[in-house]
This record gives structure tokens, C-alpha cells and sequence, in this order.
């Protein structure tokens, strides 16, 4: 166990890519314990760690969020965020956090929120006024919600390898994505007159909202459609996925007219890209998973959190804080599929509803794509927007520290995170 984690730990500081990483530990484990005959077992485990059919879901959820977006369905969500609730101070800080919940049905990523409005709505920010680096965080502070929100790749991970229902994390993903929304914009109030923040003139004219709305009710349609199917039992995670690809090319080469045949090759190849990098991962995870497996790792780390107390309410603080500890230097991907049978484990042995443990488990993860050093909404949009990291970071702590109180409540007040999924799918 020691030279597989050391094996483990010296690539990542080396800097070795994380999907490299895992499979090279997760054979050396292999061979540890049962030399050439179980690392021929490696290759098998690469396969197999793929072939599940809901995992064909994410390269059509990020395929359908790239062709809404270079159809320009992004900037008119924002436009319609911004018409409800642009006259607030910080108007355009609130309209970019209402527009990340409009973007998160169509693709269920948070970097591709964090590079859409870092592209969109992070200049036109500045233009009015707020400091860029105030304009990041708020970006990055809402393109967490992305995930968080059905579509979400990160809960068809989980929900694939735990055995958990997806519609069921998507039902629970909904009021937790709300939540940090509107604390993210309750805080924006709280700082906007001590940062100055800008405010329009005069209340949003109905037939402003009205035209809005019309010029974004296709992409609006999307997530009803994608819900609707799921939620509903009418189709699959993967089934809807697909329905949403085909959805987006009516829209975009058929009504609106804005891609060509030439855009879609280079999405397919920016999507084949992004998927690759994943699928790599989740293959690779599997061969250290089955490793850990075979060695009870999740019984003794469970275990160990439970000889620690057997306080439920002290346990998941132990698992908050362990999870915001590892998100901080891991992988995000990485660090769910290889902790997904620990803490299942242990989540089980203090009494969680699978779907609960699995929200709170996802929502964690997706906080700590906004913290250092290793945050990757922090690097896209500095390397969007050409602001520093330190900058940006720094901007960021009340935001996280708001989003962390979110993720208290939905942790501790059961009813209020399996609110949606008992309402929609009778849990």
C-alpha cells in the first residue's frame, strides 16, 4: 500500500498527467499483490471502467452544450438574466449568476461556463465598471452551478459507479444549485455599495423582459426537454443526451442558422478532446479502484472515520472537510471516481440516503473547482481573461465561504436536499 501511494503521490508532484497517474499506481498495485498474473488483469480493468452505457451521456451533454453556445444561445440567456434582473446594483454580477443556472441545463460542465461568460460577460463587466478580478470570481462562483444543476456529467459519473439512481441525483441537484445562486446574489447585495458596484437606472420594462424571453425560449426549451424526458421515465440519462444533440443542430443549422457543417467538425473534435481527457480518467481510476477494492481500502477507511466517533453529524464534517481538503490538489473526476466506493461505504454505515450522500459528495467537489491551487475554473478564466490567479483567488473567498454554507445546509437538513427527488420520484 505504501509504494502505491508513494508511487501515486511522486507522479502528481512530477506533474505526471492524473490519468497517467492512476493507472500507473493502479498496476503497480497489481503486481504487487499478485505479480504478472494480476497485472494482466490491467487492460481488462482499462475496459471495463468504461463500459456502461450511461457514461455515452456526457459526450452528448457537452456536445449539445457546444453547439447551443456557438449558436449564441449563451449570450441570450444572458440578455434575458440580465432583463430580470440587470436594474439591481450589480446588475450584470447578478445577471451572470441567473444566467449560470439558465447555461447549467444545457451543459451540465463548469468549465464550460466559467470559458462561455469569462469570453461574454467578464468583459462587458469591466466595461461597466467592476474590477476583473471581482468579475472572475462572480463567474467562477456561479459555474459550479453547472454541475450542480441537472444535466450533470459529475452525477452520471457517480450515479454510474455507485449504483444510484441519476434521475434521483438530478432531482437533488436542483434545489442545491438554486440555493447557491441566490446566496451568491444575496451576498453581491451585502457588497454592493461598499465595493461601489454599478447600478442602472429606472426598473425592467415588461416588454424588455417579454423580448428577452423570446429570444431565448429555444434554449430555454432545452432543459425542459432534458428533465422532462428523464424525470418523467420517458427516456434515459444517455437517451436524453442524444435527444438534446439533435435538439441543438435543429436549432442551430435549421431556425437559427448560425453554425455551418464546418463548426461542427471542430466541436466534434473539441468534444472528442474534453471526453478523451475524462474517459482516460475513469478508465485508468478503475484499474487503482479495483486495486483499493481488493485491498479494503474503503472498509478501513470507513473504519477509521467511524473509530474517530460515531456521531453521524460529526462524521459528514469529517467528510466535508476531508473532501474540500483532497478537491483542493486532485482532480475533480479523478477524485470521485476513486473515493466513490470509500465513502459510499461509509456513508451507508452512518445512514445516508445514497442520493443524499451522493449530492453532498458532488456538490463538495464542485466547490473546489474555484479554490487554489488547483482549481480549474480559476485557470480557465485566467487564461480567458489574462487576470492572475492570485487575483482572482483572493476575490473569490466570499464567495466560497458562502457556497460552503450552502453546502452545510444541504448536508445536514435531509428533507431540504431529497425535497425534489421524493416530490418528482417518490423516494
Amino acid at each position: 500500500m505504501i509504494i502505491v501511494a508513494a508511487t501515486f503521490f511522486i507522479l502528481l508532484l512530477a506533474g505526471v498527467p492524473i490519468g497517467f497517474v492512476l493507472g500507473i499506481a493502479g498496476a503497480i498495485g497489481l503486481f504487487q499483490i499478485g505479480g504478472d498474473n494480476f497485472l494482466m488483469m490491467a487492460p481488462k480493468r482499462f475496459f471495463d471502467g468504461l463500459n456502461l452505457f450511461t457514461f455515452m451521456a456526457m459526450p452528448f451533454f457537452i456536445l449539445a452544450g457546444e453547439i447551443m453556445n456557438r449558436a449564441g444561445m449563451t449570450m441570450r440567456l444572458a440578455n434575458f438574466a440580465d432583463s430580470l434582473v440587470g436594474y439591481m446594483r450589480g446588475g450584470l454580477a447578478h445577471s451572470n449568476m441567473l444566467a449560470s443556472v439558465l447555461f447549467a441545463g444545457m451543459t451540465g460542465a463548469a468549465v464550460s461556463d466559467a470559458a462561455a461568460f469569462g469570453n461574454t460577460l467578464v468583459p462587458a463587466m469591466t466595461k461597466q465598471g467592476y474590477s476583473r478580478p471581482f468579475a472572475c470570481a462572480v463567474t467562477a462562483a456561479g459555474s459550479i452551478i453547472g454541475p450542480t444543476i441537472p444535466p450533470s456529467n459529475l452525477m452520471v459519473i457517480y450515479g454510474s459507479l455507485a449504483g444510484v439512481s441519476i434521475a434521483g441525483l438530478f432531482a437533488a441537484g436542483i434545489l442545491p444549485g438554486i440555493l447557491i445562486c441566490l446566496t451568491c446574489m444575496a451576498l453581491i447585495v451585502a457588497l454592493g455599495r461598499k465595493l461601489g458596484l454599478p447600478k442602472a437606472e429606472g426598473s425592467p420594462a415588461l416588454v424588455d423582459i417579454l423580448k428577452a424571453f423570446k429570444g431565448s425560449f429555444l434554449a430555454l426549451l432545452m432543459p425542459l426537454i432534458i428533465l422532462g424526458g428523464i424525470l418523467g421515465g420517458i427516456v434515459t440519462p444517455t437517451e436524453a443526451a442524444a435527444i438534446a444533440v439533435a435538439y441543438a443542430l435543429f436549432v442551430g443549422l435549421i431556425i437559427e442558422r448560425t453554425i455551418t457543417i464546418a463548426d461542427i467538425f471542430e466541436m466534434l473534435i473539441r468534444t472528442g478532446r474534453i471526453t478523451g481527457v475524462v474517459f482516460l480518467i475513469i478508465a485508468s481510476a478503475s484499474i487503482l479502484s479495483w486495486w483499493m477494492t481488493f485491498m479494503q481500502i474503503p472498509q478501513q477507511l470507513a473504519a477509521f472515520f467511524l473509530s474517530l466517533s460515531d456521531n453521524p453529524l460529526v462524521i459528514k464534517a469529517l467528510i466535508l472537510m476531508f473532501l474540500l481538503a483532497i478537491g483542493m490538489f486532485m482532480d475533480i473526476n479523478a477524485a470521485l471516481i476513486i473515493l466513490t466506493p470509500m465513502l459510499g461505504t461509509l456513508t451507508t454505515a452512518i445512514g445516508m440516503h445514497p442520493v443524499h450522500a451522493g449530492v453532498m459528495i458532488i456538490l463538495t467537489l464542485n466547490i473546489s473547482l474555484m479554490t487554489p491551487p488547483v482549481g480549474a475554473c480559476i485557470f480557465v478564466l485566467s487564461s480567458v481573461t489574462g487576470e492572475k490567479i492570485e487575483k482572482i483567488s483572493a476575490a473569490l473567498w466570499p464567495f466560497i465561504i458562502a457556497e460552503v454554507s450552502v453546502l452545510v445546509l444541504i448536508t445536514y437538513w435531509t428533507d431540504l436536499a431529497m425535497f425534489f427527488p421524493k416530490l418528482l420520484l417518490d423516494f
